[in-house]
């Protein structure tokens, strides 16, 4: 069978699709909601296709596919496959090894502000780990601008230095107690906005980017939307990173059909268990009772529920599954480790009980709708 008819004869189901050179070496992995529908867009020329994909399609030489059962598997399965593989067409989740942190240093009497590599230091206040390297220097240089906190060494312990000529810097090195206590108040603001406790920065940024546009200078405008963006996006990694050092029991339902659901059980970023039921039309307490099986069979009552530290290699997973279960048509429910610790039978069978009548309203509503 040639290839173009192999992509003719390709499901419209979901998974995984693994591109392969002359040499049979795998070069792309994607993933995809509609195998036949994707796959078929990388042997259609067309002018809309950016320089990367007409690379990959000079040099496609055959394929092969994973199928999955839901689309969050296969988004879960092109993360691991990538990281494993190391394809060369694919860039993002490749090396988490590039991976960057925010670390605040504790060790000097002014404390600094630093993008590092390197996730654990001594004396160091550690974020991350983030995704973008560069989107992480853009955060923090932003920050820095903003605050005038960009403070160039000076040779002299107490003078100004460079920056604090050229109005970027509010002269802490100059030792001035006003300017330390506004640059401590500041990082104390920094270090509040990466916890979640407090995003006062960013509406101070937004206000001054509102009072320029009334100004109609829209240059300085832009700039402050700029640093919203940046600084936007370090919170929402964090926020992730906050949610799965939670280290959550988490139990998502997908609907497979009308008729078949398929379970997922989910602590921390790792998946414990999937398996498919059947749907009943009415009575539910036989899946319910099903499904608190899996649950007290899978989630361990022995295990702490401590924070546990997301590594490098972790973060693209967790992104994965904190946006799926952000996602509107996302069907899950939270167990405290103290159910299953307790074997708290009737709450667990309360929340999977919540979980299954809102997902049958909402494929009742679907089916109205079509």
């Amino acid at each position: 069978m040639n290839i173009k008819e192999k992509v003719k004869n390709l499901p419209a189901s979901p998974g995984v699709y693994l591109m392969k050179d002359s040499s049979a070496r795998i070069i792309y992995v994607g993933k995809a909601i509609n195998l036949k529908n994707r796959v078929q867009t990388y042997f259609q020329n067309s002018k809309a296709h950016s320089q990367k994909i007409k690379k990959l399609q000079a040099n496609i030489n055959d394929f092969e596919i994973i199928l999955t059962d839901t689309e969050f598997e296969a988004f879960l399965l092109e993360c691991e496959l990538i990281q494993e593989m190391k394809p060369l067409f694919n860039k993002k989740m490749k090396n988490p090894q590039s991976y960057a942190y925010i670390l605040i240093d504790l060790n000097e009497d002014m404390r600094k502000l630093i993008v590092s590599n390197s996730p654990e230091k001594k004396g160091y206040l550690s974020f991350g780990p983030f995704p973008s390297k560069h989107s992480v220097e853009k955060a923090v240089q932003g920050i820095k601008e903003f605050y005038q906190i960009s403070c160039s060494s000076s040779a002299n312990k107490n003078s100004p230095c460079l920056n604090f000529s050229l109005g970027l810097c509010i002269g802490m090195c100059t030792g001035a107690p006003q300017a330390i206590a506004q640059y401590n108040n500041i990082l104390n603001k920094i270090i509040a906005l990466l916890k979640g406790t407090d995003t006062s920065i960013l509406e101070e940024i937004k206000q001054r980017m509102l009072l320029a546009s009334e100004r109609f200078d829209f240059e300085t405008a832009a700039k402050y939307r700029n640093y919203l963006e940046v600084i936007n996006f370090l919170v929402k990694k964090e926020q992730i990173i906050d949610f799965t050092e939670a280290n959550k029991n988490i139990a998502i339902i997908e609907p497979l059909t009308d008729e078949t659901i398929k379970l997922f059980l989910i602590k921390g970023n790792k998946v414990l268990f999937s398996q498919k039921y059947l749907l009943p039309n009415t009575n539910l307490e036989l899946l319910v009772d099903q499904i608190k099986i899996a649950i007290l069979t899978n989630f361990n009552p022995k295990v702490h529920d401590l924070p546990q530290k997301v590594s490098r290699n972790d973060i693209d997973k967790a992104q994965i599954i904190h946006s799926h279960l952000k996602s509107s048509n996302c069907s899950y429910q939270m167990f405290p480790q103290k159910w299953i610790k307790t074997r708290d039978s009737a709450r667990i069978a309360e929340g999977i009980t919540k979980t299954l009548v809102k997902l049958k309203t909402r494929l009742e509503k679907n089916t109205l709708l079509s």
